[in-house]
């Protein structure tokens, strides 16, 4: 299995939940979430080409698509983009706190 073909498995899960929040009777704030994903994929790139370079972690180069942002394949910023995602959604659907008290 591909790193792609795994990260399509998380990415499509991540998918079914952004659009149930987008649905739902409130939405998460797009461009706070839009900045958030911006300043996690440029944290993102640097530090998982210094853990790389340092032979923290490694791909399988028959595994990988051949892009790289430095030396970290494309495949390793679908974590982020899911997170980034996932989380203010879940936030959203799940409500917080307060509004339960």
């Amino acid at each position: 299995m591909t790193y792609w073909a795994l990260n399509a498995i998380f990415l499509g899960v991540v998918v079914v939940i952004a659009l149930a929040a987008v649905f739902s009777r409130r939405a998460p704030s797009w461009l706070a979430v839009a900045l958030t994903a911006g300043v996690l994929l440029v944290m993102t790139a640097i530090f998982d080409n210094i853990m790389i370079s340092i032979g923290l972690v490694g791909y399988d180069s028959s595994l990988i698509s051949g892009a790289f942002v430095g030396i970290a394949p494309l495949e390793d910023f679908a974590y982020a983009v899911a997170a980034v995602i996932l989380l203010p959604s879940l936030w959203t659907l799940l409500g917080s706190r307060r509004e339960h008290a």
